[in-house]
């Protein structure tokens, strides 16, 4: 095993900004005033376990498919362009599902596990040699998934809705960033 310390910070920081669960606040505020009670626990667990089976077998489905990685990556900068400009300038591309359960979609999947997570942990898995250092980042990042969703109303208002729109887009400035470097790197 190989912990490297910069490649895990640098990993936890763009799964943060692709997840952005606290850019998600007030989707999930919404989602539980219609639904009821979110399941953190649950939540996470499953994100958690969509995050981990695709970084390990993600390339293998690629695979069976004839899609090579770079290929996948460049989709995947794609996505990630369309994300950042979504939380950037405010514009929606996806459309919002009716959900039935709040615990598994559409939080646990599409809303942290979903395309711009999976592909970037192909890509990261691409660039970064130890998967223990992405694995590291995934538990990182799920930790501050179950605490943000414990704690939703908190920080909703400790934040403002000011608040939560620097964050988002702060992060879509960084997610813009690693989308034009996945572009680059894989052209």
């Amino acid at each position: 095993m190989h912990f490297d310390i910069k490649a895990i910070a640098t990993i936890t920081m763009v799964l943060f900004a692709v997840i952005d669960v606290i850019g998600s606040l007030p989707v999930i505020v919404d989602l539980r005033s219609k639904v009821g009670p979110i399941h953190p626990l649950r939540v996470t667990l499953v994100s958690g376990a969509i995050m981990i089976v695709f970084l390990f077998l993600g390339n293998s489905i690629l695979e069976l498919i004839g899609i090579d990685i770079e290929s996948f990556a460049i989709a995947g900068a794609f996505i990630l362009f369309l994300l950042a400009v979504e939380m950037i300038l405010g514009i929606r591309f996806s459309k919002e599902e009716n959900p039935r359960t709040a615990a598994i979609v559409p939080i646990a999947f599409p809303m942290i596990a979903g395309a711009g997570t999976l592909t970037t942990l192909l890509s990261l898995r691409a660039e970064y040699r130890h998967v223990e250092n992405i694995i590291v980042a995934i538990l990182i990042n799920l930790f501050f998934v179950y605490v943000v969703l414990r704690n939703v109303y908190r920080l909703e208002k400790l934040l403002g809705p000011g608040g939560i729109a620097v964050l988002r887009k702060v992060f879509g400035v960084i997610l813009l960033a690693l989308a034009v470097k996945l572009f680059k790197t894989n052209t």
